[in-house]
Order: structure tokens, then sequence, then C-alpha cells
């Protein structure tokens, strides 16, 4: 066997890894069960907004951290205003049309979730719908919690990093209704490969081999 053969086995071989590495997909799926949100992530931390202000405005863009990840949010034309208890404060607007923008993370998140539900005026829980998307490298998955109360909870878990998460109020026509988060839950996934990336290392395996039994013949 030439050495010029033997070069070129090697770099097929690590192409057909390569493969293997990229060729999943990433895509997002939606709970809104939270004990199987919390079944399918892995090192899960939360954020319960402890020390948040209730009674004036927090500049925004704020940076928290939810267990070991960090991550920052964002309302869109104002400020943050808190709502609930200061036993129990929430994240909330202080423009009831504003979204808030939850992004920046930091330690390899892939799943989002939380209680999310609207407040009034006065920073009380508010009947009403709120709407979340979710965006990782596949595109974004949009879930609207109708009728949402404080212990609704949506999730989204991506097989990649996830890059962002919005939360919006959908108010009734006549009425107004402030986006209100809670206990903002952040994890990590284990990847599972998709079954062509299976049969992508199978194939790279093969060729190893193939590269390993020439080199022993010659």
């Amino acid at each position: 066997m030439s050495l010029t053969s033997k070069f070129l086995l090697q770099p097929l071989a690590l192409a057909t890894l390569v493969c293997f590495a990229g060729g999943a997909h990433a895509t997002v799926t939606v709970y809104t069960s939270q004990a199987a949100f919390l079944a399918a992530v892995t090192a899960p931390g939360v954020d319960t907004f402890t020390g948040f202000s209730i009674t004036g405005a927090t500049p925004s863009p704020i940076n928290r951290t939810a267990g070991s990840y960090g991550y920052t949010a964002t309302a869109s034309t104002s400020s943050f205003w808190g709502a609930g208890t200061v036993a129990n404060p929430w994240l909330s607007t202080n423009i009831a049309t504003d979204s808030v923008t939850f992004n920046g993370f930091t330690g390899g998140v892939s799943a989002f979730g939380g209680n999310f539900f609207g407040s009034n005026i006065s920073g009380l829980f508010a009947a009403g719908d709120v709407v979340l998307t979710a965006t990782d490298a596949s595109g974004t998955v949009t879930q609207t919690i109708t009728g949402a109360t404080t212990s609704s909870f949506v999730g989204f878990v991506s097989d990649g990093a996830l890059l962002s998460a919005t939360l919006q109020s959908a108010p009734a026509a006549g009425t107004v209704l402030w986006p209100t988060a809670d206990n903002l839950t952040l994890a990590a996934v284990a990847a599972v490969p998709e079954p062509e990336t299976y049969a992508l290392l199978l194939s790279g395996l093969g060729v190893l081999g193939l590269v390993a039994r020439r080199r022993r013949q010659v």
C-alpha cells in the first residue's frame, strides 16, 4: 500500500466523523407539565427573583443567574417593575405592552421554562393569556397559555443550544395585562444522536478500522 493511499484514507475517515457531529438538526420540544420538563433535563437551576424590587423601576436589561446558569432579560421599550410580594417577587414590565426577551445564556443552556402569567397595574395576579416563544438553530416555536394562572408552566427543550425566549401578554380587547414570570428555570440536556448519525458513526468507525488493518499489513 502506498503512502499516498494511507494519507487519503485518514482524511476520509475524519470527514465521516465530522459529518456525524454536524448531521443533527436542532429541534424544540414544548412542555406544559413541569414534572415532564424536569424529567427531560439535567442540572436545572431556578431563579425565584429573590430580592427583585416590587416598589420601583429596575433598568433594563438585567443580568441574573438561575443556579449555575447566567442569562440576560430585556424589556422591549422601557424598564422592569416587580410584581407579587416582597416574600415572593415576580418579574414584570413597567409598560404592559412590552415583551421580555431572555437570552445571553451561559453554562450550556438548552432548556428554558417557568411559570408565566399576567398581572395588573398593582402588581397582583390578573387573569389573561400570555404568549411565549423560543428560538434555537432550527427556528422559533410559539406557545400560548390561555387563561394563565400563577402555576401555569411552559418549558422549551432544544436538542441544541437555546438562543432566546420571549414572553408577552395577549390581553382581551379593552383590557390591560402585564407579562409576568416566576421560577425561571434553565437547564442542560444530554444530546441524543438522531438515527442517521448512528449510521454515520458506524461508517466512520469502519473506515478507521480499515485504515488500522491495512497499516498492520504493510
